[in-house]
């Protein structure tokens, strides 16, 4: 598996813990044990989440300061699922690049949003980026 399908795999749990605003260690667990053992990007897709279960509060905020107009509560859920996955890359992750993080999520909202949500996100997380 390609780490464009796990950066998939990991914004439709965030999604999932999204709808269910859930996210204990107990709805981690649970949504984890739906990716096979032999997946060679597991660890990846646990440490997306893990790290942004664990630093939710700021990265949340970080979106928010940064998209002036929408509150968190009247974005796409999808739409946030894809820009809570790049910021935590963007922050917690220093061996990928942070034009890396942002192309993949452009391209992610693409197919699993509007066509808009790219343009949405890119100003976003560039914004984010810009002033880190």
């Amino acid at each position: 598996m390609r780490r464009k399908t796990a950066r998939e795999i990991a914004m439709q749990l965030i999604f999932q813990m999204l709808i269910q605003d859930d996210y204990s260690n107990e709805m981690i667990a649970k949504l984890l044990q739906k990716i096979s053992e032999e997946n060679e990007q597991l660890s990846y897709i646990k440490n997306i989440v893990l790290r942004f279960t664990q630093n939710m509060q700021e990265i949340d905020s970080l979106i928010e300061e940064n998209s002036p107009d929408w509150k968190l509560n009247r974005m796409a859920k999808v739409d946030l699922a894809i820009l809570r996955v790049a910021v935590t890359e963007i922050l917690y992750f220093d061996d990928i690049p942070e034009s890396v993080s942002i192309n993949e999520a452009v391209e992610i909202a693409k197919k699993f949003s509007t066509e808009e949500s790219g343009s949405f996100i890119n100003g976003i997380l560039g914004s984010i980026v810009e002033k880190k």
